[in-house]
């Protein structure tokens, strides 16, 4: 068995119909963490300052069993144009199937038109571990405390 070399996860994804000709999401370079996910529109969105939006990427997942994946804002979109997603990161489920969809937000101060094919978001999938809640009548002591928000 190697050491420091990371398993590969396998996560099936659907092309929907209507998004044959769209990329699958990939990564931007070798050690990026995040997918880049496209916009699968029918021609143009153009969200105006404050306005959101439902927008479909044309594919769904299976995760494995002890997967999520995250659906996170671009760097790049934030920076240039103040675009947002309104539930950051957005979860999906290993048992979900349906079409990744993403709700972006336009938190700048000019409209922002989106096209088919834009990188609108980023998905990150990390494994989740199984949790047992051990109910306790106090919590040990830490250097925090409960102080601060």
């Amino acid at each position: 068995m190697k050491t420091g070399v990371p398993a590969v996860a396998r996560v099936l994804i659907k092309r929907l119909d209507d998004a044959r000709d769209l990329d699958l999401p990939r990564r931007a370079s070798r050690q990026a963490s995040g997918f880049d996910l496209r916009a699968a529109l029918c021609g143009s969105l153009t969200l105006e300052p404050g306005q959101r939006s439902l927008v479909p990427t044309g594919v769904a997942i299976a995760l494995p069993a002890g997967y999520e994946a995250q659906v996170r804002p671009r760097s790049g979109l934030a920076a240039r144009h103040g675009i947002g997603l309104v539930n950051a990161p957005g979860t999906i489920d290993a048992d979900y199937r349906g079409e990744i969809k993403v709700i972006v937000i336009n938190l700048g101060d000019e409209p922002v038109t989106f096209v088919r094919g834009d990188r609108i978001a980023q998905l990150v999938v990390q494994k989740v571990p199984e949790i047992e809640w051990a109910p306790v009548d106090d919590l040990p002591a830490s250097d925090r405390g409960d102080g601060g928000f």
